[in-house]
């Protein structure tokens, strides 16, 4: 049973995390591989893993559904309710006020300086957690191999949820041929849809054209990006100018890209939108990791599924790796970017005690200095 203090614990954690974790779901996981496996052990490395590979599973923000596992493993439901909230929250309060500026002033803050030396530092934290995962992960020579055509593939432009579920179809074949048996079970993600008519938006339609992109969401914040002007700007409830703007402001702010949903909420019904689409949006993220949660050690007992997983675990840090590589692609553009890159690289793996809030902090007040230089 889940007591106050844990509960407490949970609260500040994600509430910390929510706060600043710059850079996606990649450096998001790595930040929490950091903080609930790494320091507070409240799990294995290996439990940890599996949480990522049926994360990786499952429809919806990726980082966000692991905040809830982590907070699941520590409290039970109430630690997913806390744990999941308390790294929602923090976005969504900042949004809502880019989203208040926005509708004001019709522009954004300016925080390139400061953005500007968060991500560099993130790849260092990026890397450290794929080195440390990465570790667990690849058991043997096939998880190696496959670990390695997942990366290759998705560097080449394979998507990355092909790339993922292509990875546990090849380790569930490595499987039977060694065991030369004939047995398959098989494993299908329940996808949600709403069929929501297109005319002028109302809460209700609101509610649940987000609660659809929520339930059937994979893949990266231009995934999200396609999704919303499928849903939106083709029906002419918003400007294509304004989904820009929206998903600018989730890559800029911490926590989850997927409050996004928050900005256009706003922009398309105040403030009763911004609490609409952002229910709508995250609630399947809770429903699903409520039912997965319980089965993960069930499936990992079960030789055939624990194949797939092993295979899937494997994947998931190629999909990190790849994430950093296209992140180092765009973000290590002159000589402060890699500075700062490399100094935040010898202080992850050196001074490895040093907390991840820190480094992502030392990035920013490094990068705001050198834009002046």
């Amino acid at each position: 049973m889940s007591n106050k203090k844990e509960l407490i614990e949970i609260a500040k954690l994600f509430f910390k995390l929510g706060s600043i974790a710059f850079g996606g779901p990649a450096a998001h996981i790595a930040m929490m591989e950091d903080e609930v496996v790494k320091k507070r052990k409240w799990m294995t490395q290996e439990h940890f893993l599996d949480l990522v590979g049926a994360t990786n599973l499952i429809p919806g923000p990726n980082s966000t559904e692991m905040t809830m596992h982590c907070g699941h493993e520590r409290a039970g439901w109430k630690g997913l309710f806390v744990a999941g909230f308390c790294f929602i929250f923090p976005a969504v309060v900042i949004t809502s006020i880019f989203a208040w500026l926005y509708q004001q002033y019709g522009q954004l803050p300016k925080v390139e300086p400061f953005i500007y030396g968060i991500k560099p530092a993130v790849i260092a934290i990026i890397i450290m957690a794929a080195f440390r995962l990465g570790k667990k992960a690849v058991k043997n020579t096939e998880l190696a191999i496959l670990g390695v055509i997942t990366l290759v593939a998705c560097l080449f432009g394979v998507n990355e949820i092909i790339a993922l579920f292509g990875c546990g179809l090849l380790g569930l074949i490595i499987y039977f041929f060694k065991k030369n048996t004939r047995s398959l079970k098989s494993f299908i993600p329940l996808l949600l849809f709403q069929v929501v008519d297109p005319s002028k938006i109302g809460t209700l339609k609101m509610f649940l054209t987000f609660l659809k992109v929520g339930a059937i969401l994979y893949g990266s914040g231009y995934v999200l990006f396609a999704f919303l002007d499928t849903e939106l700007v083709a029906n002419g409830w918003l400007t294509r100018q304004a989904l820009i703007d929206a998903v600018a402001v989730g890559q800029i702010t911490p926590g989850p890209v997927l409050s996004t949903a928050t900005f256009i909420g706003w922009q398309m019904n105040g403030i009763t939108g911004a609490i609409v689409a952002t229910l709508g949006i995250f609630l399947p993220s809770f429903l699903l990791v409520l039912i997965l949660n319980p089965l993960i050690p069930k499936m990992r007992k079960s030789k055939i599924i624990g194949a797939i997983l092993d295979a899937v675990n494997v994947a998931a840090v190629a999909l990190i790796i790849a994430v950093c590589v296209e992140m180092a692609k765009d973000t290590l553009t002159d000589w402060r970017t890699i500075l700062i890159a490399v100094a935040s690289l010898i202080v992850v793996f050196v001074f490895k005690k040093v907390n991840s809030a820190f480094i992502v902090l030392g990035g920013a007040i490094i990068g705001y200095v050198l834009t002046f230089i």
